[in-house]
Order: structure tokens, then C-alpha cells, then sequence
């Protein structure tokens, strides 16, 4: 147990931003389908699973999203893969929508009196507990909020596969939205962009070490 503490560390402490990728080496299809179910696994809230995930390996269609895109001048470049991230919004989020219900029957497979005291539940959770109803922003945030669950499980898992990544929130929202939009790649009425995703090999090691802040800055505990 002990050596399997060291190597998640270890891992921990080799993953960072990586901006500059190595452009000769691909991740192999088997390696990339595992990082996309776990994307598929991943948590949500009421286990809602509010995101869509398009894998941009087009070169001409990375080309254009440079235009937008700062946090990702060099890796939309080199990357091995490039996913943009989307979450839905407030017209499929919120408790009392269609895709809510049929999601409850569907794929979370429940009969009808359990989903309906589940969107009960739904109902107080976004308009008291959270307040999430307050705007259109205010649920689609939410929305946000459980893709970047998502994004803490592909950081880690590609870290123990030696793979590198690099998040990306460096892009005027507006203008990549449109792009998406123009190019048929996103439903302006159901999804909104939450971040971006490189994937691929370090072409150069970082220049220095590993900076964070000291644990007990950082946790507090009660017992």
C-alpha cells in the first residue's frame, strides 16, 4: 500500500500545465478511449450528467479556434488530441424540463414515482438550497461546476497513464461560442462552452519545480 501512496504522489507531482507538447508523438486510440470513459464515469450533481464532449482533431478546425483561443496558442498546434467541453443549460438543467424526466426514466432507470420525488428533490436543491434559479448564469455555473468534475478525473487519469495534458479557460467565451455555433459544432439553445482540454507528451520538462502552498496553510481540522 505504502509503494502505491508513493506512485499516486509521484504522478501528482509529474503532471502540470503542459503548454508545449512533443507534435511527433500521438496517444495510442486504446490509451485515449480509456481517458474518455472515464470521462464517461465521471460524477455529477443528482447525477445529472450535464456535459457533451467534442474531440477536435481537425487541424484546419484547431487553425481557426488560435483566433480565440490565447491559453492554447501552442497546444491546439501539437496536441495529440483536443477536446472542447460543454454543459448544458438552464433549458435542459433545471428540475422541471423534458430532458430532466426522460433522463431520470432512461438512463438512470427509475419508475415513475421515484422520478417524480426525485425532481421534487431537484425542485428545492436549485431554488432554495442553491438558489440556482436566479438566472440563467446561476444554473448553467452549476452545470460548469460538474464538467470540471469531469476534468479532475481526466487530469489524473492521464497522469497514470504518462500521458500530459493542459486545462484551458484562455478564450473569449463569446467569440468561441459563435465559432461552435457557425460550425455546427454546438446548440446554442441546450449547451453552453465550459473549458478546453489538451492532451499529448511534454516536448521539453518544466523549468522548475512544483510550487503549491504548504498543506497546513491549506486544511484545517476538527475532531
Amino acid at each position: 500500500m505504502k509503494k502505491k501512496q508513493e506512485e499516486i504522489i509521484k504522478r501528482y507531482q509529474m503532471r502540470h500545465a503542459c503548454k508545449q507538447m512533443d507534435p511527433s508523438r500521438k496517444i495510442p486510440s486504446d490509451q485515449f478511449d480509456t481517458l474518455l470513459e472515464v470521462a464517461r464515469l465521471s460524477p455529477s450533481s443528482m447525477g445529472m450528467e450535464p456535459w457533451k464532449i467534442l474531440v477536435v482533431q481537425d487541424y484546419g478546425i484547431r487553425e481557426k479556434m488560435l483566433a480565440f483561443t490565447w491559453g492554447a496558442q501552442d497546444t491546439l498546434k501539437t496536441a495529440s488530441h483536443f477536446i472542447v467541453v460543454l454543459a448544458r443549460k438552464k433549458e435542459d438543467m433545471i428540475y422541471s424540463s423534458k430532458r430532466t424526466w426522460n433522463f431520470i426514466r432512461t438512463v438512470q432507470k427509475m419508475d415513475e414515482e421515484a422520478a417524480k420525488a426525485k425532481i421534487e428533490r431537484m425542485k428545492v436543491f436549485q431554488k432554495t438550497d442553491l438558489n440556482l434559479l436566479e438566472s440563467d448564469r446561476a444554473i448553467f455555473d452549476w452545470a460548469c461546476k460538474q464538467t470540471y468534475i469531469m476534468m479532475g478525473n481526466l487530469l489524473t487519469a492521464a497522469a497514470e497513464l504518462g500521458i500530459d495534458t493542459c486545462p484551458i479557460e484562455g478564450f473569449n467565451q463569446e467569440a468561441a461560442e459563435k465559432f461552435l455555433v457557425e460550425t455546427g459544432m454546438m446548440d446554442p439553445k441546450h449547451f453552453g462552452l465550459s473549458y478546453m482540454l489538451a492532451f499529448g507528451y511534454r516536448a521539453v520538462e518544466p523549468k522548475r519545480e512544483k510550487t503549491r502552498q504548504k498543506r497546513e496553510d491549506i486544511v484545517q481540522w476538527y475532531q
